[in-house]
């Protein structure tokens, strides 16, 4: 006999409100806890909606009290039965001014005692809780991290089909090209010894659709990565990808921000004022100290370079000789808050990212002061720094040195996050969205000691740096565009090279022959001959969007199975090793351990 006969769920348990009393339900779910009062029995009936309290009393009939006497937590049950109004109020749930007087309980399947309460907030260590994400995943506050993320999804594809765009999916199965980080590979069994890569993006793919005529494309995207993890990053995630043709930089960014401003007004209820900020790179690395600022707070570098370049301090008046800069930023009323042992601390964080050291100034609420350069200085280099870093008493002023700018705009913007972490000053509840336009085109890249691309490269360089793309790589800006929502970047965006000689030039630059551009890139060189629409997009990714818009710290909050940061999956124990017959039939052999 069916172990369902005769039941069959009427409703969700967090949907029923007092407008309900006296209609008869079913409901099906998981024992969140069974409080039994000798003559009266209650349990909570949790569901992806919420909770329900189901009532048992003299008047219910014995086998079904018998049956909730039993009960435990994370039984599974089907409950029918009539809508009442509780005697004793819960005014913390939405469901708490009623419960359901059980006529018919139905236990579908038993639970063993878990590992760890499924409660909100739960502080069970979450190496454990990976391990058991499917329980993990029960908790009222994951459901509702994953439902969020289901619904920022709909939202996407709603605002994209209304743009005009086409959902197109593109291969998983891919040629290696790896740029930048490393490529996941999956050997082929027919073609032996030959490899297929998982897709860091899907951005050849999507340009060929521009190519092939689609216009306006989109896609949410699954997109691999073999690197080094973070809070933010993740082996595998998901991207909303986006190419649009005949279009330039304005038009792009004119369709993301309808995009953003659809979705906080869906997802949060926030309206978000557009168009949004836009920053160049220049101004961005110059005020903040990084290409992905937090704009939440000041705290804004300021340069001193031309009021120590001449001074008696060699430490500063070295590093301006030396072709680089003196910078700083203050840390308002931060006098009070910041010890010297702290202070200390600060200076050997800076040494461990770079700076040859830490230069501060320290104005105390009673008029007096204590200052690590000032003894090195005339009165006037000192006034002139304090005017210029715009000094209060109760402020502390910090100052990096370098003959590298690079050094110097790193360390002062990771000073100025960690600074603001510690003292409290980052809004709550803020989110400010900027761009950040004209990316330089190359970096110089320290291992390799040659210029690579910032981007990609099918970025297209600006119109005005094309005749000094081989005399100064330094100076080469890109028509190439990030969204950044409090300090994390979210999206990746550029216009693309059309033009067939023009990426030639570019990959030659890159250092790739015309052999190994041919054989990397081929295809995609081909197909601009046979006449490719200007066309640029963007991918924001999903899983930082949701993260943010949650304040989370962590994507695994907003993944339903991620991965830890040494990329292993705990409950399935993957990466596994395989059977000798799986790697013989691939023609692999594993090479030492």
């Amino acid at each position: 006999m069916d172990f369902m006969s005769g039941l069959k769920r009427t409703r969700y348990c967090g949907e029923i409100r007092i407008n309900d009393c006296g209609s008869e339900i079913t409901v099906a779910g998981w024992v969140q806890r069974q409080r039994d009062l000798g003559s009266l029995i209650f349990i909570d009936l949790r569901d992806r909606t919420g909770i329900l309290q189901l009532a048992f009393d003299e008047n219910t009939d014995k086998e079904v009290f018998d049956k909730a006497f039993s009960a435990r937590s994370e039984y599974v049950l089907m409950a029918r039965g009539v809508v009442r109004e509780r005697s004793s109020k819960n005014r913390e749930i939405p469901t708490g001014e009623v419960e359901l007087e059980v006529r018919e309980l139905k236990v579908l399947n038993k639970s063993e005692t878990p590992p760890f309460e499924i409660t909100e907030n739960c502080n069970t260590a979450e190496q454990t809780r990976l391990k058991y994400r499917y329980l993990d995943l029960r908790r009222p506050d994951l459901q509702k991290n994953i439902l969020l993320r289901h619904k920022i999804c709909k939202i996407t594809r709603d605002y994209f089909d209304e743009n005009g765009f086409i959902e197109i999916e593109t291969p998983m199965l891919i040629k290696s090209t790896p740029e930048g980080a490393r490529d996941f590979l999956v050997p082929s069994r027919i073609h032996r010894g030959t490899f297929y890569a998982l897709p860091q993006s899907p951005q050849l793919y999507k340009q060929l659709s521009m190519v092939a005529g689609f216009d306006r494309y989109m896609q949410i995207a699954r997109c691999f990565r073999d690197e080094d993890l973070r809070a933010d990053r993740q082996p595998e995630f998901t991207q909303i990808d986006l190419e649009m043709s005949f279009v330039d930089i304005d038009d792009v960014l004119e369709i993301g921000e309808g995009y953003m401003k659809r979705v906080f007004k869906e997802a949060l209820g926030i309206d978000i004022k557009t168009p949004l900020k836009r920053l160049t790179y220049k101004e961005a690395v110059e005020r903040y100290g990084s290409d992905k600022p937090d704009t939440r707070y000041g705290m804004e570098l300021f340069d001193l370079s031309d009021i120590v370049k001449n001074c008696g301090f060699g430490v500063f008046a070295g590093a301006v000789s030396g072709g680089g800069s003196v910078r700083g930023i203050t840390a308002k009323g931060a006098a009070s808050k910041l010890t010297r042992k702290e202070i200390d601390k600060l200076t050997e964080t800076v040494k461990g990212i770079g700076a040859k050291g830490l230069a501060w100034s320290r104005q105390n609420e009673d008029g007096t002061s204590a200052s690590s350069f000032a003894k090195f200085l005339s009165d006037d280099e000192n006034a002139a720094i304090l005017k210029a870093a715009g000094a209060e008493p109760g402020d502390v002023v910090f100052i990096v040195g370098d003959v590298k700018n690079s050094v110097v705009l790193s360390v002062l913007g990771y000073l100025r996050q960690d600074l603001a972490k510690k003292l409290g000053i980052i809004p709550e509840g803020r989110f400010d969205l900027l761009w950040i336009t004209e990316f330089p085109f190359f970096e110089w890249d320290e291992e390799s000691q040659q210029f690579v691309a910032m981007h990609h490269p099918f970025t297209s360089p600006m119109d005005e740096c094309l005749d000094y793309l081989e005399t100064d790589k330094a100076n080469v800006r890109a028509k190439a565009y990030d969204l950044v929502l409090n300090g994390i970047e979210l999206s990746s965006g550029s216009i693309r090279i059309t033009n067939p000689e023009l990426q030639k030039r570019i990959f030659s630059l890159l250092g790739l022959s015309d052999e190994e551009a041919d054989r990397k890139f081929g295809y995609l060189l081909d197909a601009f001959r046979y006449g490719a629409p200007p066309h640029g997009g963007m991918g924001i990714g999903l899983d930082r969007l949701v993260m943010q818009l949650l304040g989370c710290e962590s994507l695994r909050d907003v993944i339903a199975f991620p991965k830890l940061q040494n990329a292993s999956e705990p409950m399935t124990d993957c990466p596994s090793v395989v059977d000798d017959v799986q790697l013989d039939e691939l023609g692999i052999a594993l090479k030492g351990e």
